[in-house]
């Protein structure tokens, strides 16, 4: 017996359930699958939980931060197997907290993995599924890296459910999770590196901001190797041995864990894609604007499955998702609006940026005005202690738009938000600059930085 659907969404993290209960809300017969907890990365093997550990990890640099002027942080530590506990009471019950809202929209919860077994007939467990439609939002998993010994790397999902942190932890990568993991993992008492094979990690930011990171994070204990590649990792009665390579010279570094921060790819290889004719690449299923596969027009892709213009960010899926599902239900040709997104890397302080980087900006052939400005010794950051930050925005001096913000600064991500809304909606800096901030706060330094 074959259950047939208006839609069927392959994929239950956040994306997936946005356009779920989208087409269920306009009456379509709609079910979800995934062969994981229902939530995503971002809810339970991402984002949320991995500020739920950096809030530990913050305390303890405020602290430090504060010594000697009014803090004696005296024994104060991280007890991680507590601060795992408290990570567990909020992801543990996301689960059944989204199978639950799922079915008060009228959308069938369905597990297992997914297979296609015609153009739009999907296998799950066993058992037929058949749609008029088939979204799919099934996340990225991390990409091989093709040396000896990468079997031994634990991924981001496992760090973010250590038991215990080992003293002496290598990163493999210079992107997101390797820097961020390593942030917490410093303040935790560890002894984190990073090891990248290019020549300046987390190339999507400004170059100038990136050094201040790497700077302000040597002083915390976090070592980055750049240029180094990793020739094989070695399991050894202690622990394991890190062999790598910088420049034709090999060194070993020791390690109780080895972590897996290399980047990411759509995860499709369980789908059998070539069954629905759905073409797809390294980049993942390829759509038009309106996320459409180009190749069979019945299947849809939003987030990491869809090779789009759209950075890898859960909001960004989630848009993708309800463009995908107004264009499903309308037959519709709507594309994404991917303006002045912000993306932030949530080291201690964190690294922002929007729009375009100075480069790119420069090759555009814009009449270009730069405003850099080191806000190290800002109130706001005498305040609380912290020595590093800086901004800096890029302005189109034919309009006075902004069409590039760069931040690295405690707190700074809340500020982009001000500053998302202001590009995307075509404020200039005189505008931005004429609110009235609350004051003292992080908000009102914004016309400064302008």
């Amino acid at each position: 017996m074959t259950d047939n659907y208006d839609l069927l969404v392959i994929g239950a993290g956040m994306a997936g359930i946005a356009a779920a209960t989208k087409c269920s809300s306009a009456g379509w017969r709609v079910g979800i699958v995934d062969a994981l907890p229902y939530g995503g990365t971002c809810a339970l093997r991402g984002c949320d939980p991995k500020r739920i550990l950096r809030r530990g990890a913050e305390v303890m640099e405020d602290a430090r931060l504060m010594r000697g002027k009014g803090i004696n942080e005296g024994g104060l530590s991280i007890n991680w197997g507590e601060l795992m506990k408290h990570k567990h009471g909020f992801t543990d019950p996301v689960p059944q907290s989204m199978e639950d809202d799922l079915r008060a929209h009228g959308v069938a919860p369905l597990h297992g993995t997914a297979t296609f077994t015609g153009l739009t007939e999907v296998e799950i467990s066993g058992a037929g599924h058949k749609a008029s439609k088939v979204l799919i939002a099934t996340g990225a998993t991390p990409r091989l890296l093709g040396f000896p010994g990468e079997e031994h790397l634990i991924d981001s999902t496992e760090f973010l459910n250590l038991q215990s942190l080992p003293p002496r932890i290598v990163f493999v990568g210079g992107g997101f999770v390797s820097f961020e993991f390593a942030h917490i993992a410093a303040r935790a008492g560890s002894s984190p590196v990073i090891v990248d094979r290019g020549a300046r990690p987390l190339k999507a930011f400004d170059a100038d901001l990136v050094e201040l990171l790497i700077d302000r994070g040597s002083d915390a204990g976090v070592e980055v190797q750049r240029a180094t590649s990793i020739t094989s990792v070695v399991k050894t009665s202690t622990g394991y041995q890190v062999h790598t390579d910088t420049d034709g010279s090999p060194v070993t570094i020791d390690a109780d864990l080895v972590v897996h921060g290399a980047g990411r790819v759509p995860d499709l290889s369980r789908l059998n894609l070539e069954i629905a004719h759905a073409a797809y690449g390294e980049q993942g299923i390829r759509v038009a604007g309106n996320l459409q596969s180009t190749t069979n027009p019945d299947v849809y892709a939003a987030g990491d499955s869809a090779d789009s213009p759209g950075m890898p960010l859960t909001p960004v899926a989630v848009i993708e998702a309800k463009v995908a599902a107004s264009n499903i239900l309308k037959s519709g040709s709507t594309v994404p609006d991917y303006a002045a997104i912000p993306t932030a890397v949530f080291t201690i302080p964190e690294l922002v940026r929007l729009g375009m980087l100075e480069h790119e900006a420069r090759d555009s052939g814009l009449d270009l005005e730069v405003r850099y400005t080191d806000t190290s010794d800002w109130y706001s950051n005498y305040r609380t202690g912290e020595t590093a930050g800086a901004t800096k925005i890029l302005i189109d001096k034919a309009n006075d738009r902004i069409v590039g913000a760069h931040l690295f600064g405690s707190g700074y991500a809340e500020l982009a938000n001000t500053i998302s809304l202001a590009m995307k909606h075509g404020l200039t800096t005189r505008q931005i600059k004429s609110a009235t901030a609350t004051y003292p706060s992080i908000g009102s330094d914004l016309g400064s930085m302008l």
